[in-house]
């Protein structure tokens, strides 16, 4: 089955190529699913702290990886250890509804948690699991539920204010060499390996399409906080998915202490300041809060803006208040600067800068917005792949 999923993107990749060989040839003309092998093999760093992809890749915590680790309780599989080109063991949590067979393909929900807290945790304070067997994620009545897969992520470093900054599971966004299945890229005579989180996701993704039982058009993403930040990264990156709908995401592109803020682009990079997509039109819901943690608001809208900017998609972009109606603008009490940059990492006392983005902005982040999953779900199940 490995060898059919690995046909399928050979397919995809060379539709791609078809396409923008019919069109202008040029990738940010066309807009579409980007064959890695056009790829250029030199960008130019302006840069000292930072590669071509951003920043370094995250510093694992060794000593504290292996203590913490999802039970995927209640109802969950445990999937197999897998060990990343690291050499760090991951996990990943199954949730499969009883209807779901190769007779009865369902969609499939890939769950990204966020940081300081796993897997177990987010989904037992969300009602995500809870709809497993009834959320309409088809639009077919005679198809209710969706499976959903949940890796999980590695205790490493992280840009973010404290307290997020290390000794968490979390996601890497900021070291952004997304090639798919673990695959490096040499730029500038430089070996570049793949983002070690991406190719776990990848890895537990191959394992449950190989089962038979997953509607291959409707395989999605959702994840909340940093896991909203892999998840549009990883939605960016990977043709296979149809549509991402995430809550209250900083962008992953640069936010906080983002030592290597980079620009997405369709085309090619002109240096280390422009990233290129792989899947750039990939439709994106997200809903986050108008006083969002750290002041996060107007970084949320500067991620909807620099992907229009660099002609791709465009997010459907919600901001809601404490009652979680949709209101038009952030609160600027919580903070104004588009990349939240408040507190550095060294600089506890940043935080006195923005008291509101910290107190009430926490108090909304660190809350899943249950009246309002119905609506990430119908936008999902809205947006199959074609």
């Amino acid at each position: 089955m490995s060898i059919n999923i690995h046909c399928r993107a050979v397919l995809l990749l060379a539709l791609a190529a078809g396409l923008q060989a019919c069109s202008s040839g040029s990738d940010s003309k066309t807009g579409g699913v980007v064959d890695p092998r056009t790829l250029t093999a030199t960008i130019p760093v302006t840069r000292a702290a930072c590669t071509p992809f951003g920043a370094a890749p995250s510093v694992l915590s060794s000593a504290l990886d292996g203590i913490v680790n999802p039970t995927c309780l209640p109802g969950g599989e445990k999937l197999e250890r897998w060990a990343d080109a690291d050499g760090t063991m991951r996990d990943a949590c199954l949730f499969e509804p009883a209807s779901a067979s190769t007779e009865h393909k369902l969609p499939l929900l890939i769950y990204l948690h966020p940081s300081l807290v796993g897997t177990d945790l987010s989904l037992a304070v969300a009602n995500i699991r809870s709809q497993l067997d009834t959320a309409d994620l088809s639009g077919d009545p005679q198809r209710p539920g969706f499976i959903m897969l949940a890796p999980y992520g590695r205790i490493g470093t992280r840009y973010y204010p404290l307290p997020d900054q290390n000794y968490s599971p979390g996601w890497d966004n900021w070291y952004r060499q997304m090639l798919p299945d673990g695959r490096e890229r040499r730029v500038n005579g430089t070996t570049y390996a793949a983002n070690v989180d991406a190719a776990a996701i990848d890895h537990y993704l191959q394992w449950v399409l190989a089962q038979g039982k997953v509607d291959p058009q409707r395989i999605y993403i959702m994840g909340w906080s940093n896991g909203s930040a892999m998840a549009t990264l990883y939605a960016l990156n990977r043709p296979q998915i149809a549509a991402a709908a995430v809550y209250s995401s900083p962008d992953p592109f640069g936010a906080f202490n983002d030592p290597c803020v980079q620009q997405p682009v369709v085309g090619k990079p002109k240096d280390d300041t422009e990233l290129q997509l792989l899947n750039p039109q990939v439709p994106i819901y997200h809903m986050h809060n108008a006083c969002d943690i750290a002041g996060l608001c107007p970084n949320s809208l500067r991620l909807r803006d620099t992907l229009a900017a660099g002609g791709a998609t465009l997010i459907d972009d919600h901001i809601v208040n404490a009652t979680l109606d949709d209101v038009a603008a952030c609160n600027a009490l919580c903070g104004t600067d588009p990349l939240a940059n408040y507190a550095g990492l060294d600089d506890p006392t940043g935080y006195l800068d923005n008291i509101p983005g910290y107190a009430i902005g926490t108090v909304n982040h660190l809350r899943w917005p249950f009246s309002r999953t119905s609506d990430l779900f119908a936008f999902l199940r809205d947006h199959p792949k074609p």
